[in-house]
């Protein structure tokens, strides 16, 4: 999937008016869903005219691909950095520090996303399949290493991901739900650090982990 925007030559101000329609449209496709969203609600959000919009992309559908693919660079950027040589109790509590600054700071990407893959994920299958597959198989084998290396319990590595995903996305994509039940949300520094400090601590602790000092 690729966005229908070369921005290799764009000037300043086009990558300035690109992000202001991204941004835009990831309001509006997480509020109204892709079949909700319209370019004149998005052009309106943009504060812009619905022809300058089309200038920089040619339908909602390449908004759509473009908001998706930024989401998707965004959040497989913590993952690249596991570190294989790492130490697995840092590691992975780092991971899960990034992962909930995600959550706390773009709660509509993580909705988004959520919803693109209940509906079958039919703007990023191919992502899913290729590349978003090849990074967590990779992942998965620095996981399985740390196991044949006794630096952590056997698990099963992949599932550790998919875990780790749910806890920390929980609370972007159940936003109105954790304020209702806590009076806070995830970018509020108390609610933060204590999600952070239980999700790692149960998480390293079934792996046989301390959770680093803070």
């Amino acid at each position: 999937m690729a966005a229908q925007t070369d921005t290799s030559s764009m000037s300043r101000i086009q990558e300035k008016n690109r992000g202001r329609i991204l941004d835009a449209a990831l309001k509006e496709f997480s509020r109204l869903g892709h079949a909700g969203a319209t370019i004149e609600r998005i052009s309106k959000s943009a504060g812009m005219s619905k022809s300058n919009l089309l200038y920089y992309f040619s339908s909602k559908d390449a908004i759509y691909e473009a908001v998706i693919e930024e989401i998707l660079d965004g959040w497989l950027d913590p993952l690249k950095t596991l570190d294989r040589d790492g130490d697995p109790a840092e590691e992975l509590d780092n991971y899960i520090h990034q992962k909930l600054l995600m959550s706390a700071k773009s709660p509509e990407a993580s909705r988004l996303f959520a919803n693109e893959v209940m509906q079958g994920a039919p703007q990023i299958k191919t992502v899913l399949e290729t590349d978003l597959k090849q990074l967590v198989d990779d992942k998965a084998s620095v996981i399985q290493h740390w196991i044949d290396t006794d630096k952590i319990r056997p698990v099963e590595p992949v599932h550790l991901l998919f875990m780790i995903w749910s806890t920390t996305q929980h609370y972007a994509d159940f936003s109105p739900q954790i304020r209702a039940l806590t009076g806070k949300g995830l970018a509020e520094p108390e609610l933060f650090n204590d999600a952070w400090k239980t999700i790692s601590g149960v998480i390293l602790a079934g792996l046989g982990l301390t959770p680093p000092k803070r």
